[in-house]
């Protein structure tokens, strides 16, 4: 086995060696080492104090109380930019189901490894030939080798099995840190493994503590899950944990809800496999769960049974739970508004022939260009999703050419000949909600028909509109807002009552 330790590492085990202490990598880098992958950190464990550390490294710092000292190696990686080295420590009591009310610095190897969360993360690897860090529990990887691998609980056994085992008493570990009960779930879904049995069980038994957790921290993982490979197994892993109803409780609404007779799957079989869709096609985190929450709302809307049930404004109910549910998760606010956006649109409607420029154009003030991408894989996920074979069918094309087609059109009022400024010079009125009411009547005729954009045609129609009294501006005004796209309108309608969805 030929493992490849970068030099950083190397050159720092090294250094602590020399001054006389003990050195060795540790946790998740040494577990990609194993199985092949390339480490996204590097962390070293060592019997040196925060202190002693500082003196080896003096471009280090130290600002925690658990030990770990940050050492800059000038490095252009950036996983090897900053090394974590960490004092050999066990932990006490912990307080809040996360975080141990003591820190305990301890004098070998093994006392470190025994605090880790899982076997296949309680690996240690000496980088160097030195007798002094042979141990009971360590073995060379190969003939000829200087690597020293420290394995006290099995997990280059494991790693083999393929399976996440807890280090000791899974319930004792669980119960340390509940968000080892989602950790076990990330593991399973990023390595391909399976949760060893008596582990799962207690995953299952302590579910509950997960409410402990900051729901920031939730989020970290939940996002980890989303972005592997493996999504979607991921969440029916959380689900048969018992984890989901504590995390996304409204993705299990769709658990057993059938739909109609263009469905084969049920909300929740769909959603899952719509974001299984999306992981196999690399796509980004919006896309994923906007694609796992696009019929989140359809629990709550379905009207009948069998193959005629209806979900009249599904997409808008599920576009407010997105809301809440990544409010809840404490996701960062651009990020909610855009998958939320997603949601909410991504029923939109398009037939060759039955949609005229001007129709794309309101779609595109709708929508926002910029999100156009990220609908379209949306539906892509929708499609796959419900059971079809085709992803991207020629209509969805023929959208895009159409697309292509009007994108230097004007769409929004920033794009108008006329802005609030001259619409005031003008009429020679100051600032106030005419001048809004003035600029979407502009733009919805502009919208109809982009050669009107021009300057001296809407000049005098501010002029016109001007001499009108609020009371009617206002109402032209909202008018031209309710406008029926044909997106949502006329033949729209047709295919919502024909496929029994809205």
């Amino acid at each position: 086995m030929t493992l490849k330790i970068p030099k950083e590492a190397k050159d720092a085990a090294k250094q602590l060696e020399n001054a006389g202490y003990a050195a060795y990598l540790v946790g998740g880098c040494v577990r990609d080492l194993v199985v092949g992958k390339k480490p996204k950190d590097w962390d070293i464990a060592t019997n040196a104090t925060p202190e002693e550390i500082q003196k080896v490294f003096p471009e280090s710092v130290y600002e925690n109380n658990f030990g770990t000292v940050g050492v800059k190696t000038g490095s252009n990686d950036e996983t090897l930019k900053i090394l974590e080295i960490t004092t050999f420590r066990s932990e006490s009591v912990y307080e809040d189901r996360r975080h141990p009310k003591e820190v305990k610095f301890v004098s070998t190897i093994e006392e470190d490894l025994s605090r880790r969360d899982f076997t296949v993360n309680a690996m240690a690897l000496a980088l160097t030939g030195n007798k002094k860090l042979k141990t009971n529990n360590s073995y060379k990887l190969s003939v000829g080798s200087d690597l020293l691998l420290v394995d006290p609980f099995g997990g280059q056994k494991d790693l083999k099995k393929k399976i996440v085992r807890a280090v000791g008493n899974p319930r004792e570990r669980f119960q340390e840190d509940a968000l080892r009960l989602m950790r076990a779930v990330r593991f399973a879904v990023e390595l391909d493994f399976k949760i060893d049995p008596p582990t799962q069980e207690e995953v299952a038994k302590n579910a509950g503590l997960i409410e402990e957790i900051a729901k920031e921290r939730i989020r970290d993982e939940f996002t980890k899950i989303i972005m592997s490979d493996r999504a979607a197994e991921g969440i029916i892993l959380l689900e048969d944990a018992g984890l989901l109803k504590y995390i996304v409780p409204e993705l299990r609404e769709g658990i057993g809800c059938g739909q109609n007779k263009h469905h084969i799957y049920t909300v929740f079989e769909h959603n899952v496999r719509a974001l299984n869709y999306t992981a196999e096609k690399g796509y980004s985190f919006k896309v994923r769960l906007a694609s796992l929450l696009h019929d989140v709302g359809k629990p709550r809307v379905k009207r009948g049974d069998g193959p005629d049930s209806t979900f009249y404004n599904h997409e808008v109910v599920g576009a407010r739970m997105a809301l809440k549910i990544m409010d809840r998760l404490k996701f960062p606010k651009e990020l909610v508004e855009e998958v939320g956006h997603l949601v909410r649109y991504h029923l939109f409607y398009y037939n060759v022939g039955e949609v005229t420029e001007a129709g794309v154009r309101r779609f595109l003030a709708r929508v926002g260009p910029e999100n156009v991408d990220d609908l379209l894989k949306v539906r892509e996920a929708d499609r796959i999703g419900s059971g079809v074979p085709k992803a991207f069918p020629y209509k969805l094309r023929h959208l895009l050419f159409m697309i292509e087609k009007v994108k230097r059109d004007p769409i929004s009022p920033k794009m108008l000949k006329v802005n609030g400024t001259d619409v005031m010079k003008i009429l020679n009125v100051a600032p106030g909600p005419k001048i809004g009411w003035i600029l979407t009547i502009l733009l919805e005729e502009v919208l109809d028909d982009p050669k009107k954009n021009e300057e001296k045609y809407l000049d005098g129609r501010v002029g016109y509109l001007g001499m009108l009294s609020d009371k009617e501006l206002k109402k032209m005004s909202e008018k031209a807002r309710e406008t029926k796209e044909e997106f949502e309108g006329g033949a729209e309608a047709e295919m919502k009552r024909k496929y029994s969805v809205k």
